[in-house]
């Protein structure tokens, strides 16, 4: 008899457990079936993305020459000390025109064999060597450039070689700051503009990226030493050069 009312009891206390979990599940208002996980989207490239560039025009007060010497002899001692004598001499003209020892610098040195073909033999000849020796100069007044060039030309003579001339600009970060803010104004109001096209309303930058120019204007030819002396004075003109900057912005929509 206290078996079966025990075994009573433990099916009405089960009854009533299963009835609260029954009750609080309803007064949620949820059933538990209903329930699902939630998924949160997030796009890196929502809003809207543009570009501007801006650029600013520059003369170029800096000039860049690279030169040096070259001479050939029958043996290497006798072709170092053409070239070394030569060198000696273009120094020399470079500082007396106002060129400072720093803004010289050694760019290339080379010590080369000479040698023909003989068909007789079938083998390669040695005829001589070869020493060459150049250096890249800065010139800080860019007005002087035709008279440098002409000074060692006439020092170093029929050694000479003028392999080149670029341009750049010596503090350039004011002119970039200038581009930069015409790039940002450009991107602004393109964005704008998409902006009022699609009917939304532009936010704040919420994504920026620079990617800038360098101020480099590469003569188009190298300059022989022939040409150097054949006038008065060598022309040289640094022209014109652009400094520019290009952004990506993105903006939040609203």
């Amino acid at each position: 008899m206290k078996n079966r009312w025990f075994s009573v009891m433990a099916v009405v206390l089960l009854l009533a457990v299963a009835g609260m979990v029954l009750s609080l599940t309803g007064c949620s208002g949820v059933a538990a079936a209903d329930v699902q996980p939630v998924s949160v989207n997030v796009n890196s490239q929502q809003g809207i993305w543009v570009n501007g560039q801006g650029k600013v025009t520059v003369t170029p007060d800096i000039a860049y020459i690279s030169m040096g010497v070259s001479a050939q002899a029958a043996t290497v001692t006798e072709a170092q000390a053409q070239a070394a004598a030569a060198m000696d001499k273009v120094i020399a003209a470079l500082k007396s025109n106002g060129v400072a020892e720093k803004d010289i610098q050694t760019q290339y040195y080379n010590i080369q064999q000479l040698t023909r073909y003989d068909n007789v033999t079938q083998q390669s000849v040695v005829t001589g060597y070869m020493v060459s020796n150049s250096v890249n100069v800065k010139i800080r007044d860019v007005g002087k450039a035709g008279v440098i060039i002409d000074a060692v030309a006439t020092a170093g003579g029929d050694y000479t070689r003028i392999n080149g001339v670029n341009f750049s600009i010596d503090k350039p970060e004011q002119y970039y700051a200038q581009a930069r803010e015409q790039a940002m104004a450009d991107a602004k109001a393109k964005a704008t503009q998409l902006a009022q096209l699609a009917g939304v309303t532009l936010g704040r930058a919420t994504y920026i990226t620079e990617s800038t120019s360098s101020p480099y204007v590469p003569y188009p030819y190298p300059i022989k030493a022939a040409d150097a002396v054949q006038s008065p004075t060598t022309y040289i003109t640094p022209g014109e050069m652009d400094v520019t900057v290009s952004v990506q912005v993105a903006y939040a929509i609203q």
